[in-house]
């Protein structure tokens, strides 16, 4: 692939920008690239980037971040924040009430939906909020909240209706 500024060298640096909330996707070439940062008024490193987002303290207080370890690796917080890059997978549950504010601050979400092709997107969205509207409903139903697990029903039964007829509508 060429490089979208020059169109003469291969792009190998891959640039997503958000730009009034569209995403706007860049390829690269490395010196187009060196350009195009020194135009940016801050570069910013992952650590000043992770730093700025990563929680700092939960109820406990600063203390409290400082003395926690991962018990398989032994990475501490801390030094997961300098770093920006967890140590083994059990850094995941250790630092668990960490992650997930930051995972939202940085993806919007903590779910991970990962990417679709774009003829069978609708499809999966459609899939997955069945799901959670099949959630909802049990939550519903528990608590007797009938109205709105009758609101949700009616919901479920028009998306699986659309998923039936090829997903039009």
């Amino acid at each position: 692939m060429l490089c979208d500024i020059c169109n003469k060298n291969e792009a190998t640096v891959h640039l997503t920008e958000i730009v009034n909330g569209q995403v706007v996707e860049m390829h690269l070439c490395e010196s187009c690239a060196q350009e195009k940062a020194s135009q940016m008024q801050v570069p910013i490193g992952f650590q000043v980037f992770l730093g700025g987002i990563a929680p700092e303290k939960k109820s406990g207080g600063a203390e409290k971040t400082e003395e926690l370890v991962c018990p398989g690796c032994g990475l501490s917080y801390r030094e997961f924040r300098k770093m920006g890059r967890l140590g083994c997978s059990e850094c995941y549950e250790a630092f668990k009430d960490y992650l997930v504010p930051l995972l939202k601050n940085i993806h919007g979400s903590s779910q991970h939906t990962g990417k679709h092709p774009r003829k069978v997107a609708q499809s999966v969205q459609r899939r997955m909020r069945l799901v959670e509207l099949r959630k909802e409903l049990q939550k519903a139903i528990e608590s007797e909240a009938f109205e709105e697990a009758a609101r949700l029903r009616d919901e479920i039964k028009a998306l699986e209706a659309q998923e039936a007829s090829g997903g039009e509508g």
